[in-house]
Formats: C-alpha cells, sequence, structure tokens
C-alpha cells in the first residue's frame, strides 16, 4: 500500500492511481496545489501494485539504458514557424512529426481551458500545436498511463514525453519496453506549483480587466534568451513579460519556492538517463558553435539508448544539427545533475499568503524587484555612462554644449536623457515641453567621419515624452509643430538612418517598434487642402508595440498600425493595418496574417 509520510517521496506522477484496479487510490491537492495520493482501506486488498508502479521506490531498478554516454547534438527545426512556436528549436515537433507521418500517436502535456494542465495523447497531427511549448507548471497524468498501455498492447506506436518523474513512472507502470515506445523527458529544473501559476494568470485580469485566453512561455518575438511569456486576453491585446519583469519567472529563479518537494532531492537526475531521448534549451550554444544561434532557441538533443538513437536518425530530416561534446551540455543545465536548492524564503508563510492574497501581493513581498547596488556597482554604472557619452559626442564642444544645455546634471545620472552626436541641429522652444524618463540618443553615427545632419525641432506648446530607451540615427529628421505632440514609449526598439518624423497633433511609437532607413511618419500634409468633404489636414497616427515599418516606407496622417505588425519596404500606408498583418505595396494591402517577428 502506497504511503506518504514525507512529502519529498512522490512526485505526484499518478502512476498509482492508474494501477490501482480497485479505484481504492484518489488524490488530494494540499494547500500548495499538489496533489498526492490517498488510499481507501476500506477498498484496498494490499496487493502491492502501486509500489511496484512509483518511480521513486523503484528509482534504482529503472535508471539504466543501453548507452554507456548519451550522444548529444544541438538541433534546430528547418521550419522557421515551427521554432518561433517552440520553446526551443522545435526538436520535438521534429520527433512528433515522425511519429504522426507513421500513423503513430503522440502524447505530452496540453493546457485545459483554464489553464490547469493535463497529459494528453493522439493521433492527429492538428494537436501538435497545443503539445508544443514548454508548461511551467505539473501536469495531471490521471488515466494517462491506462491510455498508453492500451495503445501499445493494440501495437500502435507511441511517443510520449513529460517530466523525468513522469516519463520514469511510464517504464515503472508498463513493467517492460515495447518497440514501438518512444519515451522523451526533458532536463527539468524543478516542477511548479499549477496554484502558483493560476494565480500569476489571475493577475493580468486584475491589472487589465480581461481575462486571459492565451499563455505562452519562450515566447521569441523579443529573443529566446529573455524568456518571455506572452499572453493574449479576451480583449485582443497582448502582453510580454520577460525574466526581468514577470513575477512568476524571477519568483521560480529567485526563491526556488514554488517548486515540489520531491524537486529539492530529485531522483531522476544524472546518468544512465531514463528516457530514449531528452531534450532540452542549449544554453551556451554561441560559444559552442555560433552558427546554430539566432537567440530563437536551439534544441539540445541526448540520445540515451540505441532504439532513440535509431528514431532520431528519421527525425534528422527534418532538422539542422550538429553533434557536440558531451562535456559542453554541462555548463548551461546544471539542473541535468543537480537538484534545486532548498526554497530561499519561508515556503509555509508563502503559501499561506498566496492563500489570503493576490499573486501580485505576494511577490510584492517575497520577490526582489532590484538588487541593491553595491558601491563598486555604482561606480560601474557611472563609468559605462561616460563611455557611452563620450562614444556618442566624442567629447566634441557642439554635442557636449547640447548635453549640458537640454538636460539637468540629475537627469543625465539618472540616465534620463537626451544624448546628442555630433552634427545635430536642436531647436526647442523655451515653453515647449520635454519629459524624457530614459536615455533619448540622437544622431548616433556608425560612420563617425559622415557629417550627415541630424535635426531635432520642438516649437512653442509642443511636446516630446519619451518613456524608455529609444534612438534615432543619423541623418533624421524630428519636426515637433506648435501643439503637437510626439510620444515615444520605448525600450527595445529604435530608429535606422534617415527617419522623418513630422508631427503637428500626435504620433505615438509604442514600444518595441523597430525603423527602417528612410522611413517616414507625418500626421498632417504641410497644410494643403482639398475640395473633399471630410477631409483633415492633420490626424493622428499610433504605432503600436512591436511593429517593424520598412526600408523607405511612408506612414500618412490617421493610420493606425495594430501590434507586431510588418510595414514592408516603399510600402505606402494610407489605412488602417491590423495587428500581426503584413502589408506592402502603393497604397498597402495585407498580403499574409498572423504573422510573428524577432529583431
Amino acid at each position: 500500500m502506497i504511503s506518504i509520510n514525507d512529502k519529498k517521496d512522490c512526485c505526484g506522477c499518478n502512476a498509482c492511481g492508474d494501477i490501482c484496479n480497485f479505484n481504492a487510490i484518489t488524490f488530494k491537492t494540499d494547500i500548495e496545489g499538489f496533489w498526492y495520493p490517498e488510499v481507501d482501506k476500506q477498498k484496498c486488498t494490499d496487493c502491492g501494485m502501486c509500489e511496484k508502479v512509483c518511480p521513486i521506490i523503484n528509482i534504482k531498478d529503472l535508471k539504466k539504458n543501453d548507452l554507456e554516454q548519451s550522444i548529444c547534438y544541438a538541433a534546430e527545426h528547418k521550419n522557421l514557424e515551427v521554432v518561433f512556436d517552440s520553446t526551443s528549436g522545435g526538436a520535438f515537433s521534429a520527433l512528433a512529426d515522425i511519429m504522426y507521418k507513421d500513423n503513430g500517436y503522440v502524447g505530452g502535456a496540453i493546457f485545459n481551458e483554464d489553464f490547469s494542465i493535463r497529459h494528453f495523447i493522439s493521433n492527429d497531427k492538428k494537436d501538435l500545436p497545443r503539445l508544443r511549448s514548454s508548461k511551467y507548471a505539473q501536469s495531471d497524468l490521471n488515466g494517462f498511463f491506462i491510455e498508453v498501455q492500451t495503445l501499445l498492447k493494440n501495437n500502435e506506436k507511441v511517443l510520449v514525453c513529460g517530466c523525468p518523474c513522469q516519463m520514469a513512472a511510464m517504464r515503472a507502470f508498463l513493467r517492460k519496453d515495447y518497440e514501438n515506445l518512444i519515451i522523451v523527458d526533458f532536463i527539468c529544473r524543478g516542477i511548479n506549483s499549477p496554484k502558483v501559476f493560476s494565480k500569476h494568470l489571475d493577475t493580468f485580469e486584475e491589472r487589465y480587466c480581461s481575462p486571459v485566453v492565451y499563455s505562452k512561455a519562450k515566447s521569441k518575438e523579443y529573443g529566446w534568451r529573455n524568456l518571455t511569456h506572452k499572453v493574449i486576453l479576451a480583449n485582443g491585446k497582448s502582453y510580454y513579460e520577460t525574466k526581468y519583469t514577470d513575477n512568476f519567472s524571477k519568483g521560480f529563479l529567485q526563491t526556488n519556492v514554488y517548486c515540489r518537494p520531491s524537486c529539492y532531492d530529485c531522483q531522476f537526475r544524472g546518468f544512465p538517463r531514463i528516457s530514449d531521448i531528452t531534450l532540452a534549451d542549449y544554453w551556451g550554444i554561441e560559444k559552442i558553435e555560433p552558427s546554430m544561434d539566432k537567440d530563437l532557441g536551439t534544441s539540445l538533443v541526448m540520445i540515451n539508448s540505441r532504439k532513440g538513437l535509431d528514431y532520431f536518425e528519421k527525425a534528422k530530416q527534418r532538422l539542422k544539427f550538429i553533434q557536440t561534446p558531451f562535456d559542453s551540455i554541462l555548463a548551461g543545465n546544471p539542473a541535468l545533475i543537480t537538484s534545486l536548492d532548498p526554497p530561499l524564503v519561508d515556503r509555509a508563510q508563502f503559501f499561506e499568503d498566496l492563500d489570503r492574497m493576490t499573486f501580485s501581493e505576494v511577490a510584492k513581498k517575497y520577490i526582489r524587484t532590484e538588487q541593491k547596488q553595491t558601491v563598486k556597482a555604482r561606480i560601474k554604472k557611472i563609468l559605462k555612462l561616460l563611455l557611452l557619452i563620450k562614444r556618442d559626442t566624442r567629447f566634441r564642444i557642439k554635442p557636449l554644449y547640447q548635453l549640458i544645455k537640454y538636460n539637468k546634471i540629475k537627469n543625465i545620472l539618472k540616465r534620463r536623457f537626451l544624448l546628442p552626436a555630433p552634427y545635430c541641429v536642436i531647436d526647442i522652444h523655451k515653453k515647449a515641453k520635454v519629459d524624457i524618463q530614459s536615455l533619448f540618443r540622437l544622431g548616433v553615427q556608425k560612420l563617425h567621419k559622415s557629417k550627415l545632419e541630424t535635426r531635432l525641432l520642438i516649437e512653442e506648446n509642443a511636446q516630446l515624452l519619451v518613456e524608455n530607451e529609444f534612438g534615432f540615427m543619423y541623418g533624421a529628421d524630428i519636426e515637433i509643430f506648435t501643439g503637437g505632440v510626439l510620444k515615444i514609449i520605448g525600450g527595445d526598439g529604435g530608429a535606422n538612418i534617415g527617419c522623418s518624423i513630422i508631427c503637428a497633433e500626435k504620433i505615438v511609437i509604442g514600444r518595441g517598434v523597430r525603423i527602417g532607413r528612410n522611413v517616414t511618419i507625418r500626421d498632417n500634409n504641410g497644410g494643403h487642402y482639398i475640395n473633399r468633404q471630410g477631409y483633415k489636414n492633420t490626424r493622428p497616427v499610433i504605432i503600436e508595440d512591436k511593429v517593424w515599418l520598412g526600408e523607405g516606407c511612408t506612414i500618412m496622417p490617421g493610420v493606425h498600425i495594430g501590434e507586431g505588425a510588418i510595414v514592408s519596404a516603399h510600402a505606402l500606408v494610407t489605412s488602417h493595418v491590423p495587428a500581426h498583418a503584413l502589408v506592402s505595396g502603393n497604397p498597402a494591402r495585407i498580403i499574409d496574417e498572423n504573422v510573428l517577428w524577432k529583431f
């Protein structure tokens, strides 16, 4: 009879529940959101089957394989759309494709409608997008082991993927190896509480008054290394939170507090691996093989068995790959051989607080927003700032004079200032409003011998508002006429050579906007009028977050460009552009939809 006296002795795999023919085992969820088996002694016949399938009890028998050492590869799916939609390089999708091609079944974790997570299996390739990508909370495998065993006994081909403990439980449950089965696991740092994950998703509705309808870990749109969590709300808005801003990720990495107790003494780390194939992020690939690194994700593929080796040979046709030394994988993936460190905060108090507080409130109490800077770090920060000023101004008299004229010393020290390069012509009326909350670089030069002029005009009662870091390269012409407002939300964006902005009413440039060479953005027609009803000389231009404006395109008055859209080179945009659309032509027309991109 299974009996859990110490919670670290249960990984929550659900195998004991599936093996019990008398329905004597149910699972009770504790305050932390993790489930543990409970035995109804009235129903239990003490057959011992639950103990025989427990991966922790049977770890010594399970930890074996037929390759002396794992064979390692760096891999990336040849289909870039798959890479974008994957946590790493899309290796799982390549493995799954082979199984679907053989009319086999693929199983793994999927989101339910409420974003709880369960294991699911089917032979329909349309389910692959649901199976693809990591879900950073524990999945429920209730009934999954029985389903897999039934398929195998019916001679169906099966590929299953899960945490190392879950896949060890699969081995124990089946009690024999099936030639028609491929088991895939991944390098796991620790499995998070479903309760914590759910309460984290709730914060989006709390903040933005709309429920979450889509959640994606490690969205690639801001780069693989940023560990960006993307959510889409019912109101259609998308939000991106990186490892620096996402409280769930910060708490996971900083505190170690919301992983399952068994993770602090993981029995499934190290070698030999129990699975046929192990997948992971290939951290450090830029040092080992730079050609495999686009900051879109590179898969580490570890082949652990001869059967896994034969299977991977079939998948290679879908992958760009190179074999790498076994030793190269250890530095970037310490979780391969080391258990999670104990929580760095009071675990019991954390979960008590989680019961009575929102996750945002709990995060404020337990998760650091910024590290306290040492004197050495502050000096280093100031030196970096001086080097930046030196690089941009080249310590020439005119840009240094403009630097002092248009900024306060305290704002320069806080990195909230206008930084001009040589050959900048700046004219800011004394009654204009300039509010710069971050670094605003003007006239940035790559060719230091160039004398290409950069111009900034802000007339009386005009406004320039810069919220986050942004920069214009040389040759820019930015003119904000009387009463006009240019608002740059900025951050992760910038404008290339020759950008022209003509603002008489209002232009808003969102976060992460990338502006190509010789782009023109204007909200007015220069005071020209035509005899047509409804004609207006000025109309606001709104460019939402993460828009890519291609070389030489022109954005005309009244245009609203939706989040994530792409305007192709030399397009003339005269009407609204939907979110994630690709437009081209004169006038610009939609040529593709649901497009994602990364810089």
